[in-house]
């Protein structure tokens, strides 16, 4: 089929809202054990959390001028799955106080409930957006939002467009990730009345409890001049279907989407046709096996720094790859053996010139019969495994940090 330009741009927003949640992390990616502290002024705010560990708002001036500003989520909160599913994705707003532009140099995530904490993103939230978010922040009493699919920034349809190769991130933590830092003379850009959005992926298949995780920023002085970083992402569809010694009626596909369906939203199983489309793949005929791969256009000129890959349990291997205008395909990330507890960015030895006409592509192999093997994923039933949110749906996404030429 040929999609026509209103048809591709839809595509482009589903696929938008797709791989948002993913849990990918970008060049130095935040640390999984929260380190303590430094000592708190006064006006500090400490967060309990469910396994003790406290999180607590704190500012310090670093020796260059720079600021080192400790934020915890505004309110404790007890995920829930709703549905009847197993994970809970939820969002809430953090305010760094920027009076002036700055740039993001690095960060440390501080996890508050680790029993429960599968991943974070940190979102910018430009100042034109913030009173928005605010609203959408009030729309329920809890603290903060129910934020499946995509964190609830508002975005105009041109920058739904060019969202997945300018990602509104600031970074990402998943298992495995460290402290970030980012390479010398770079930063993520940070206007003056900048906001974060905060989205926490709650597993609760492992248990449960309150948590209040946060995030310690690194800022420059004001006027300081970096190169801007940019972070680019490249989804592949998930369509993997029961292993041989499987078996149950969400073996079937359709049953298996409508399933998705009904833990996520509508919005989550059009999302995977959303993805056939954005990848070249009919969605009435998808591409189903265990190895799914995706191509994309380089729009601009760009040189890569840093990257990194995201599966969930039931990977097996992922790989980034640039393919050069004349057809030759070069390798930027390999992992023959996928360790979910080990997912952070893989920075490369020397940073790599892509051109207007090369390509970007991401393949991942996942294995259904882990699903038998793993004591998480072992007592639910067997299902077709599609690009969802949880932890027993899957992804493929590769997550490449830039700066333009």
């Amino acid at each position: 089929m040929r999609p026509t330009r209103r048809h591709t741009l839809a595509v482009l927003s589903l696929a938008l809202a797709v791989v948002l949640p993913g849990c990918g992390a970008r060049a130095g990616s935040a640390s999984g054990s929260p380190s303590g502290p430094t000592a708190a002024t006064p006006s500090s705010a400490a967060h309990a959390t469910g396994d003790g560990t406290v999180v607590t708002d704190h500012e310090e001036t670093t020796a260059d001028g720079g600021r080192r500003v400790t934020l915890g989520l505004p309110d404790p909160y007890t995920p829930h799955a709703p549905s009847g599913g197993t994970d809970d994705y939820h969002c809430q707003l953090l305010d760094p106080h920027l009076t002036a532009d700055t740039f993001l140099t690095g960060f440390t995530f501080r996890v508050g409930n680790p029993t429960v904490v599968h991943h974070a993103i940190f979102f910018r939230v430009p100042p034109d957006a913030v009173a928005a978010v605010r609203s959408k922040d009030a729309e329920t009493p809890d603290p903060g939002w129910t934020c499946f699919g995509d964190s609830g920034i508002p975005q105009s349809s041109t920058k739904r467009v060019d969202a997945l190769d300018r990602a509104g991130w600031l970074g990402a933590w998943a298992p495995g990730g460290k402290p970030a830092a980012f390479p010398a003379g770079t930063g993520v850009e940070l206007a003056a009345g900048t906001q974060i959005v905060v989205q926490l992926h709650y597993n609760l298949l492992a248990g449960g409890g309150t948590d209040s995780s946060g995030i310690t920023l690194n800022l420059t002085k004001p006027g300081t001049a970096l190169r801007p970083l940019h972070t680019m992402l490249l989804p592949a569809p998930v369509d993997l279907p029961c292993a041989a010694s499987q078996s149950g009626p969400l073996c079937d596909r359709t049953a298996a989407l409508g399933n998705l369906g009904e833990r996520f939203g509508p919005a989550a199983a059009a999302r995977v046709g959303g993805l056939d489309l954005l990848c070249g793949v009919d969605p009435a005929h998808p591409r189903i096996g265990p190895t799914q791969t995706c191509t994309r256009p380089v729009r601009r000129p760009i040189t890569v720094v840093a990257v990194a890959g995201h599966m969930h349990l039931l990977g097996r291997t992922i790989r980034v790859e640039r393919i050069t205008g004349a057809g030759r395909a070069s390798t930027l990330l390999d992992i023959p053996v996928w360790n979910f507890d080990d997912q952070g960015a893989r920075r490369l030895p020397t940073p790599v010139a892509l051109r207007v006409g090369d390509q970007l592509r991401v393949t991942c192999t996942h294995d259904a019969a882990l699903r038998d093997q793993l004591p998480e994923l072992a007592a639910l039933p067997d299902r077709h495994v599609l690009w969802g949110e949880g932890t027993s749906d899957e992804m493929c996404l590769g997550i490449v940090t830039y700066l333009d030429a």
